[in-house]
């Protein structure tokens, strides 16, 4: 089953100013009220996405209700008098600068629902890397289930290290047609979109992506020893987002018949994917301070779990190395008021390293009311942090490419704080549309 379908983007008029139609995620700088005033006055009455979306940060406010009411009246107005046009069925090809040695090179697509599940344990061709909050869908549904327009910040991954499927199509990105050129605001650097029509070239596009999940590739890809489900896409960003659009076609499809099902808008979502392996994204590890701990219960109880799980567990005091990940063995340097030491778990009951640690440690602190826990970026801070007087912070290995799939399709889902993926000016920015009513 393909998980690809074919959009008609809806896109503002011509004369549309588009650095001010172009907005950032509503989930970003959800603590930075003053970031969404200072784009409120930028966009002024001009046509924008920000009157389409609900940032995150008045998520709980007292005019929720009316910010909500507003942007349902702002859909149909953008309907009604034109200031959206659809575009000819197809694909858009996205470049994205922010500044840096490489932009960031995507294909806006519409991805069938039916092929997306959040819950973990799902076996889906798409699935989110990370846990999905269920709580925090409801108050995101109260936009997305009545709205007659969504505007898409999803990311999905695809896992193609021989960059064959999106990074071909940028080289030879001007036989299409140009739709938008515009830099964006608020440190968003610059972005790009061509169309591509639908034919031939969306026809093997959606082939091509199929193929990276063929199963025999995805067996020797992976080095899987069992039989794993599928995975074709990996959400890398959007999740909530991705997981109210499930959860308000579960609810639209209960009143139409099969047929209606088919071809419902809602049954579709815009979604932007990247490949892992495009060189703008940098994928680094997050790392983990404890707090309130005693190092001695702590590596105790790491004894029994891992004991438990089937693993073998070395701890190294004294000992500073390069943490590590791979199929025999999950390493982490340690640091505390002491010094530096090594853990060490050997035949790994996880598929990545990340979440060895994170299971062991989710487990200690619920039975530690006590020992608190941070993520931190960056080693000179962990290290900091680590020798302070009742602490104790550990090194995670580089986060590879690879491994993000892989952790997926093992674990089933990645840890809470696996890796960092860009700053918060280099996530989606909104800028097509669709109709899903």
């Amino acid at each position: 089953m393909n998980c690809l379908h074919v959009p008609k983007i809806l896109m503002p008029k011509e004369g549309t100013d588009l650095y001010k139609w172009s907005v950032i995620a509503c989930d970003q700088y959800t603590s930075q009220p003053e970031y969404w005033k200072e784009t409120e006055q930028t966009v002024g009455d001009a046509p924008s996405t920000l009157k389409l979306t609900l940032p995150e940060v008045y998520l709980g406010s007292e005019n929720e209700t009316d910010k909500v009411e507003s942007i349902h009246q702002t859909m149909e107005q953008y309907l009604t008098d034109k200031t959206l046009r659809e575009l000819p069925a197809g694909f858009m090809l996205v470049e994205r600068s922010f500044g840096k040695k490489y932009a960031r090179n995507g294909l806006v697509v519409e991805i069938d629902l039916e092929t997306y599940e959040y819950k973990k344990g799902e076996h889906s061709l798409i699935r989110p890397t990370e846990m999905t909050v269920e709580e925090r869908i409801p108050p995101r549904l109260r936009v997305r289930q009545t709205a007659s327009l969504e505007l898409p910040h999803i990311m999905l991954l695809i896992d193609d290290p021989d960059c064959s499927v999106i990074e071909p199509l940028i080289a030879r990105k001007e036989q299409y047609e140009k739709i938008y050129d515009t830099d964006l605001m608020q440190k968003g650097g610059r972005i790009t979109g061509w169309l591509i029509p639908e034919g031939e070239e969306t026809d093997r596009l959606m082939s091509s992506i199929e193929a990276l999940a063929d199963t025999e590739v995805f067996r020797k890809k992976y080095n899987l020893k069992e039989d794993y489900p599928l995975l074709n896409l990996a959400v890398g960003d959007g999740n909530h987002s991705m997981a109210t659009a499930k959860a308000a076609w579960e609810n639209i499809k209960k009143n139409l018949t099969e047929e209606e099902r088919e071809n419902h808008p809602a049954r579709f979502c815009l979604c932007e994917i990247v490949n892992v392996h495009d060189r703008s994204l940098e994928v680094e590890p997050i790392h983990r301070a404890l707090f309130h701990v005693d190092k001695k219960e702590l590596f105790t109880a790491a004894q029994i779990y891992y004991e438990e799980k089937g693993c073998e567990i070395v701890i190294e005091e004294g000992k500073r190395a390069e943490p590590a990940g791979n199929d025999d063995e999950h390493s982490f340097c340690y640091i505390d008021k002491t010094g530096y030491g090594m853990l060490r778990v050997r035949k790994p009951a996880w598929g990545i390293a990340v979440a060895t640690l994170q299971c062991f440690l989710d487990e200690f602190i619920a039975q530690h009311s006590d020992v608190k826990i941070d993520y931190i970026h960056g080693i000179d801070v962990t290290e900091s942090l680590g020798k302070q007087e009742g602490n104790l912070g550990f090194l995670l290995p580089d986060v590879e490419k690879d491994d993000l799939f892989k952790g997926v399709i093992v674990d089933g889902v990645l840890p809470r704080k696996t890796f960092s993926m860009g700053e918060a000016n280099e996530k989606r920015y909104y800028m097509e549309c669709k109709k899903i009513k």
